[in-house]
């Protein structure tokens, strides 16, 4: 990096602290009206600091120092800020953006937001009970808020969210009249999905007020409240027997401390016979979710390696029958999600302000560099009791229906799901 002799030796000190992190990534800096060239191409974007202070905090913890600056307007990104945070998930890869500063607080943060019973209720309340109103801003209309899948790239956003709903019922293979429990229902769009296109009767828990409400209403409004019980509680107080468990989206806020309970739970729920499915981010190798992340979004996540999952099961000696990845799925409903936040950003600005704003926007994009460059992964998961016999031949089963989808005008309407 060539700092030029307009910046002070304290200047020059902090951006050769920065060149350390930035190494080769194709990123230019600048302090104030000073342009600074990263060593590599700078074409990618440019990091526009507005001051010495910013520059020092983001020595001393680039994560949390960047996201943090970011959020309160002290620096820009000059170009396309997922490119940007592409370059620069590979540096977190690296550890070099990991100071100890960053790993202390880190650690703080672990005890600080720890998914105790307690714990959890802060934690969903922090980021689930924003309001339901701003979700619906840039949700699609069923308010799916976990990975969608795209039977093709054209789907729209519904589309790819319905097809995941029925993804998830055809993995299961449910047939009308069983009982299933979800954990973490979120809006209750699955459950609703479930009892209305499977026949199946569903108990649903979640800790969100919220979406809680919302779910309940949703309920009565279809016609499901004989099928569909909404539970405001933690998934630890789940009873009773059901014929399969399925959890989307919720085990990234357990906490791998706490996977001995979640499996009793599951245990006690289904027994040897039952079978479920677990859909989570997760990672290729053990390391904290990003620091900045639990500070400001999701207050004690952790997104688990596949072999960490596993453990659940493992504890009950249930058999893994189907394990599929779909991260660049997530990818792209991330940029769906991305795109319609950005058109509502005056009416995000006028509930919360803009330094929310901005912290929302650097999480979804920061979400979507995540997925297209494989530091995070979206697992499902399908697992069943070691005496359940019920098991499928071959997976032809999930994709029957799916040609021709988002090809044709009102393909949701006509697709029958699958029947067993």
């Amino acid at each position: 990096m060539s700092t030029g002799d307009s910046n002070s030796p304290f200047e020059r000190l902090l951006l050769r602290e920065i060149q350390k992190v930035i190494g080769d990534a194709p990123i230019g800096v600048s302090l104030g009206q000073k342009t600074v060239k990263a060593s590599g191409d700078a074409g990618v974007s440019r990091l526009v600091i507005r001051d010495r202070k910013t520059l020092a905090r983001m020595v001393l913890d680039p994560e949390v120092g960047f996201g943090d600056a970011y959020m309160e307007g002290r620096l820009e990104v000059d170009g396309d800020l997922v490119h940007f945070l592409e370059a620069t998930s590979q540096i977190m890869r690296s550890g070099r953006g990991k100071s100890w500063h960053n790993r202390l607080f880190g650690r703080w943060l672990m005890f600080a937001q720890g998914n105790t019973r307690d714990g959890s209720a802060r934690n969903i309340h922090h980021h689930y009970d924003l309001s339901n109103d701003f979700y619906k801003l840039w949700l699609d209309r069923k308010m799916v808020y976990t990975c969608a899948y795209f039977p093709a790239p054209a789907a729209t956003l519904e589309q790819a969210q319905d097809a995941k709903l029925e993804h998830v019922c055809r993995k299961l293979q449910l047939q009308p009249g069983e009982r299933v429990v979800e954990a973490g229902c979120g809006w209750g769009s699955l459950a609703l999905y479930m009892a209305k296109h499977y026949g199946v009767k569903v108990q649903a828990f979640n800790i969100s007020r919220e979406q809680i409400q919302y779910a309940q209403a949703q309920a009565k409004k279809e016609g499901l409240t004989g099928q569909v019980e909404f539970i405001q509680d933690d998934y630890r107080n789940i009873s009773g027997g059901f014929d399969a468990f399925v959890s989307v989206g919720m085990l990234e806020h357990v906490g791998h401390e706490h996977y001995a309970e979640l499996a009793e739970v599951i245990g006690k729920a289904i027994g040897n016979t039952g079978r479920g499915l677990l859909h989570f981010i997760g990672r290729n190798r053990s390391q904290p979710f990003s620091t900045w992340i639990r500070k400001h979004i999701f207050p004690g996540a952790y997104a688990p390696t596949l072999r960490e999952a596993l453990e659940i099961f493992e504890r009950n000696n249930y058999a893994v029958l189907d394990v599929e990845n779909l991260r660049l799925h997530y990818a792209k409903t991330l940029e769906h999600w991305l795109e319609r936040y950005e058109r509502a950003v005056e009416q995000v600005r006028e509930m919360f302000g803009p330094e929310f704003v901005r912290m929302w926007r650097l999480y979804l994009a920061g979400s979507i560099a995540g997925f297209r460059v494989g530091t995070l992964q979206l697992f499902q998961v399908v697992f069943a009791g070691p005496e359940r016999r019920e098991i499928p031949w071959t997976r032809t089963h999930l994709y029957a229906g799916e040609a021709g989808i988002a090809e044709e005008p009102g393909w949701e309407k006509e697709w029958t799901p699958a029947r067993y």
